[in-house]
């Protein structure tokens, strides 16, 4: 059974950013979504700590230390970029204003509903950040993650266990296995990676599979 690694997985994020388009990708794998997008696409990145514009990392000896993105990267300003303070950059993700966010996720429900802030382990403090922002304001939310847990546990439930960021908000899911739509049917899976079988991908998942068209 193949299983993508984190580049192969961010890559193929990537193929489905359109040209033009305004993003913001969450903190952990999805930033690394960036480094995958083709030069001859114009993708405009926002970060919610303020800047739309979003370049690729500095060299090490040009780094600004001011100049970090939501997850504490040095990052660089492209030609036109701009800085906001977080009440402009809130109402930039709540209003509507861009068009994709990637984010990552504990789990994700057969309806939708998006988890990633809290799991039931007093290990692990919440952490919520923009990610309600961007769930219910983004036009189209993509989740980025592995099929299952360390311990191969299904992320993808009928209902998530976990305390939910936004309810129905996912639109489509990445994982190491599979591509999966979120549809008014059901999951969809839209593309297998490899060998895999649908019953394959279907055994590591708790809510059903609809197969693709």
């Amino acid at each position: 059974m193949i299983r993508l690694n984190m580049n192969e997985m961010a890559s193929r994020v990537a193929q489905d950013i359109p040209d033009g388009a305004y993003v913001n990708l969450g903190i952990g794998m999805p930033t690394s979504v960036a480094n995958f997008v083709s030069d001859d696409k114009q993708v405009i990145y926002q970060s919610e700590n303020g800047i739309l514009g979003v370049g690729p990392a500095p060299e090490p000896d040009k780094i600004d230390p001011d100049l970090i993105n939501a997850g504490k990267q040095y990052v660089t300003l492209l030609k036109g970029g701009c800085y906001f303070d977080n009440a402009e950059s809130f109402a930039m993700m709540r209003g509507g204003h861009l068009d994709i966010a990637v984010l990552g996720a504990f789990q994700v429900s057969a309806t939708g509903d998006l988890a990633n802030w809290a799991t039931n382990d007093d290990k692990f403090p919440p952490a919520v950040g923009g990610a309600m922002d961007l769930a219910v304001g983004a036009k189209q939310l993509f989740v980025l993650m592995r099929h299952t847990t360390k311990t191969n546990e299904p992320k993808i439930l009928e209902q998530c266990e976990y305390p939910l960021t936004g309810a129905g908000v996912v639109k489509r899911i990445y994982t190491d296995l599979a591509v999966i739509d979120v549809t008014d049917e059901g999951l969809r899976v839209r593309e297998l990676y490899g060998d895999n079988t649908l019953a394959e991908v279907q055994a590591l998942t708790a809510a059903t599979l609809l197969p693709p068209l």
